[in-house]
């Protein structure tokens, strides 16, 4: 299945100021979400925000706060799944209602709150794709895990790439031109 730019949203989960920094590969992380919210924002894909209990762990890292620009709405929980929470579970139905079923998830951790979104985004009937490029947790095995469980759940593999160039769906627009730069 082909991610399609008019029935995508894309979720970033807890990428957060004291979060991030305890993650395996922290940069690779930031910089892949980084690139997804440009993508999205560039090509008019809605994008959510989570942030778990922000009070404690601060607010999302301001790069991609900024990247995501100011139609990107963001969401405190409390939950480890975006679903369980009642904004949040809101505002990813309402998407899906006007035809936005499928979900790009990225963000962290990996095996917890991306983890149980995925699986109740999934049990909901959504379309998931994981931006594994762009997901992580504090250890890799943690990682490679929830990966292995999501994949056997239908949860569709991709990368920051896969979902550009599958949005993008031809070379020479200027729309293509515009996203060079986060492909180079």
């Amino acid at each position: 299945m082909l991610a399609q730019r008019a029935l995508a949203q894309l979720l970033i989960v807890d990428v957060q100021e004291r979060l991030l920094p305890a993650m395996h590969e922290a940069d690779r992380i930031a910089s892949a979400c980084i690139k997804l919210a440009s993508a999205a924002r560039q090509l008019g894909v809605p994008i959510t925000i989570s942030e778990q209990y922000p009070k404690g762990i601060g607010a999302t890292i301001a790069p991609l706060a900024e990247a995501a620009g100011n139609d990107a709405v963001i969401l405190p929980k409390m939950t480890f799944s975006c679903l369980r929470e009642e904004a949040l579970a809101h505002r990813l139905e309402s998407l899906a209602t006007n035809g936005r079923k499928q979900i790009v998830v990225c963000g962290i951790e990996s095996h917890v709150c991306v983890l149980q979104t995925a699986f109740d985004l999934n049990a909901r009937g959504f379309d998931v794709f994981l931006a594994t490029d762009a997901t992580g947790s504090r250890a890799s095995h943690s990682k490679s895990t929830a990966l292995q469980r999501m994949q056997m759940a239908e949860i569709v593999p991709v990368t920051f790439e896969m979902i550009a160039f599958e949005w993008l769906e031809r070379a020479g627009t200027n729309e293509f031109k515009a996203m060079m730069p986060l492909i180079k």
